[in-house]
């Protein structure tokens, strides 16, 4: 049962944001995981997922987005999470990090009625991309959130996305209408869809929402 939330509140904000602390509170349910989605976000990864046969996200942390894709997403499904864990300081804020035993715990209770068969991936996106054989329906770029970490996500696994699947990009929104980012995602997503020479064949964006932006393959 979580704590409420005006307890968590309460909590200091050393004791809050401390790794090892929030992975012990995370795992036992006391807290939830960190949010880094808005509700908008989490509509539109539940209705991209919710037909896609294979998911991967790229960047876990405590498991908030891949709860959204788990609940959204039925046992005929498969749902792939991509992270080394411990604290990265171009996927994450100074200070930050997370466990693979409390995420997976989190997943877990997401999924676990009804939910999709989940395959966790415990490495950096470059080293998983290598071995990868299978088409995939969504794709979630969440991870490393330098300029060079996205474009090499991108390069590494958009090839596998199956024709009328697309890719979302996490913090990809900076300085757009409504929109909230970081240089990184931002400077990718308009070089790569917004130039003068538009989209890569058979790409287009298909949504965008807060931080998010939403590409669909064509073909």
């Amino acid at each position: 049962m979580p704590l409420p939330a005006r307890l968590r509140r309460l909590t200091p904000v050393a004791l809050r944001d401390d790794p090892r602390l929030r992975a012990v509170a995370v795992g036992a349910g006391l807290i939830p995981p960190r949010t880094m989605h808005s509700e908008a976000e989490s509509r539109l990864l539940g209705e991209l997922a919710r037909d896609a046969r294979l998911v991967v996200e790229i960047g876990v942390y405590e498991g908030s987005s891949a709860v959204a894709l788990a609940r959204a997403m039925g046992p005929a499904q498969e749902l792939h999470l991509v992270d080394p864990f411990g604290h990265h300081p171009t996927a994450l804020p100074s200070g930050w990090g997370a466990t693979e035993r409390a995420s997976r715990r989190v997943v877990a209770r997401a999924a676990r009625d009804g939910g999709p068969r989940v395959v966790w991936h415990v490495a950096l996106s470059q080293d998983v991309a290598p071995t990868w054989a299978a088409h995939v329906d969504l794709l979630f770029i969440d991870g490393d959130h330098s300029a060079e970490g996205v474009r090499r996500d991108w390069d590494d696994w958009h090839g596998f996305v199956a024709p009328g699947g697309h890719v979302l990009f996490h913090d990809a929104r900076l300085g757009r209408p409504d929109g909230r980012g970081l240089e990184g995602p931002t400077g990718v997503v308009d070089a790569l869809l917004r130039g003068p020479d538009g989209p890569p064949p058979g790409w287009a964006i298909a949504a965008e929402v807060d931080r998010t932006v939403a590409v669909r393959f064509d073909g």
